[in-house]
């Protein structure tokens, strides 16, 4: 393991120059962008493998297990992946007609592979994955949950895919998500479908968006891990919203080939664990420079994001792998909320970390003006590009999402070019003066660091008083992830928040089988999105 991470390593400026250009070629799309400057040695990358003390709880129910727990059983021949994919086939069996994470259960094929595989090192071989429908999958319909891809069926995988499954991963199923990865999970016409796993009887708790159905399969232990997309904090607010621990990485460092596009500079993939050490082997097996995705290239290697999520003890005591400040931006713990009282209780866990500052920081010149709704909406018109001989030709294949795809087709040239040059500058003083003052910021929002192409990290915190999650956001400097993960880990071994489970729904035995068509009747039952409602809640 390199003595510092790799984000001390990294020229800013050059990820300055990076961005610059970025925004400049988002129509394009197969223009090289400048190099990142990097100081540090070269990386060879390897398999993620991932040992763990396996809790007892997880022994006695293996859909309990973390990736970690779970390799290191399957390594041990002390578990078959077949058992494993079965024993979270039957939750979905008994219990997805409520959750209705998945829109596609894959179990024929998922055991069809389950049996191919005997042991493995990989951290992931034999591993049951949930995947958001806008990842390609070949053979397999990937819908984006829109009528516009409702009879699409790849040729290929997804780049992130193809390296998941070839580290031996199983998808066992697409997960449900918003439409066109805008909002929360509906059907296209704005039905609501997928529920948040710590009250699947109130649809009007929020599980996040789009990314809905990839929370909710891991956090309802329907999947050990899942894979989801941020373009406006898609992968962050569902980790916060049902318990998780999610990683939306810098831009580039995983391949957005074979994803329905969203916006070309700010989508971003990413994992959805149940922890930062899943994160880690996630993202070890995702990240990675791909020749059909100009934005991978001329990046710094993937760094050992498995030790970076190891936690690290002294004398008994937990410490920060690295001397860190946690910066704390004014407001943050204002109030007498649980929100803020478990945003004060974090803070103080995380003083007690050997090697780690908590430090306040003051935000940059014109904050609220860079950071504001209409800055924001210049990814608009990014979406609504590819898609404008379709939105000629009918609008009615858009469904509940079509106000926010006509507000970016109409969004004026002036304003879109006044935006992109506001992210630049918002981005050079995020740079220059945010992180002269610490090496990670708590955040109260995924915006901005999803809009100018700055990893973040979601943990769970603690619950409200009506048993529903909360959680905070770390934001990292550019290929921060290692910090992120490290601090995560020191975090996560002072606490067990992370390994709270929801508990099952009422009425269902474990085992009892539920069928489509009662999944089909909860859905028309649970209220409705409209359309005008959308660009206020709009990823």
């Amino acid at each position: 393991m390199e003595d510092a991470p790799q984000d001390t390593r990294v020229d800013r400026r050059s990820f300055l120059h990076r961005a610059s250009a970025l925004a400049a070629v988002a129509t394009v799309g197969t223009v090289a962008l400048p190099e990142i400057a990097y100081a540090g040695p070269p990386t060879t990358p390897t398999q993620a493998t991932a040992t763990a003390t396996v809790r007892p709880e997880a022994q006695l129910d293996i859909t309990e297990l973390t990736i970690a727990e779970a390799a290191t059983l399957i390594r041990a021949g002390r578990l078959k992946p077949e058992k494993l994919l079965e024993a979270y086939l039957a939750r979905i069996g008994s219990y997805d007609g409520i959750y209705q994470a998945f829109n596609l259960v894959l179990a024929d094929e998922a055991l069809a592979r389950a049996k191919q595989l005997g042991r493995g090192r990989s951290a992931l071989h034999g591993i049951p994955l949930a995947i958001k429908d806008n990842y390609y999958t070949r053979g397999i319909p990937t819908t984006a949950n829109s009528y516009l891809f409702e009879k699409f069926v790849p040729p290929f995988d997804a780049t992130a895919v193809t390296r998941l499954k070839a580290a031996g991963a199983i998808v066992i199923g697409k997960t449900q998500m918003g439409p066109l990865a805008t909002t929360r999970a509906t059907t296209p016409d704005g039905r609501i479908t997928t529920v948040n796993a710590w009250t699947p009887g109130n649809p009007s708790t929020d599980p996040g968006g789009s990314s809905s159905g990839s929370a909710t399969a891991v956090a309802s232990r329907m999947a050990t891990s899942s894979v989801g997309t941020q373009t406006g904090g898609s992968i962050i607010a569902p980790s916060n919203a049902q318990n998780l621990t999610g990683l939306k990485p810098t831009m580039g460092r995983v391949s957005l080939h074979g994803i329905v596009p969203l916006s070309y500079t700010r989508d971003h993939p990413g994992p959805l664990a149940r922890d930062a050490m899943d994160a880690a082997i996630m993202l070890t097996t995702m990240a990675g420079e791909d020749p059909n995705d100009p934005r991978t290239q001329g990046l710094p290697p993937v760094p050992d994001l498995i030790t970076a999520a190891t936690p690290v003890l002294r004398n008994r005591k937990v410490r920060v792998r690295w001397k860190t400040r946690v910066g704390v931006i004014p407001g943050f713990t204002a109030g007498t909320t649980e929100v803020a009282a478990a945003r004060r209780a974090a803070l103080d866990t995380l003083a007690d970390v050997q090697d780690l500052r908590v430090v306040d920081v003051t935000l940059p010149d014109e904050w609220d003006v860079l950071t504001n709704a209409a800055f924001n909406n210049v990814r608009l018109p990014e979406r609504s590009e590819p898609f404008l001989p379709m939105l000629r030709a009918d609008l009615r294949g858009f469904g509940v999402s079509v106000t926010g795809w006509l507000q970016g087709a109409l969004l004026g040239a002036d304003e879109y070019l006044i935006g992109q040059r506001a992210k630049v500058l918002l981005l050079r003083r995020v740079l220059d003066d945010l992180f002269a003052q610490c090496d990670v910021v708590v955040q109260t929002s995924p915006n901005p660091f999803d809009s100018i192409g700055l990893p973040e990290l979601a943990l769970p915190i603690g619950f409200s008083s009506a048993g529903v999650p909360i959680g905070t956001i770390l934001g990292g400097k550019p290929f921060g992830e290692e910090r992120l993960l490290a601090v995560a880990a020191a975090y996560q071994a002072l606490t067990d928040w992370h390994h709270r489970r929801p508990q099952d729904p009422q009425g269902v035995r474990p085992g009892e089988q539920q069928g489509g068509a009662r999944a089909r009747t909860i859905g028309q039952d649970r209220g409705r999105i409209r359309a005008e409602e959308v660009p206020d809640l709009m990823q």
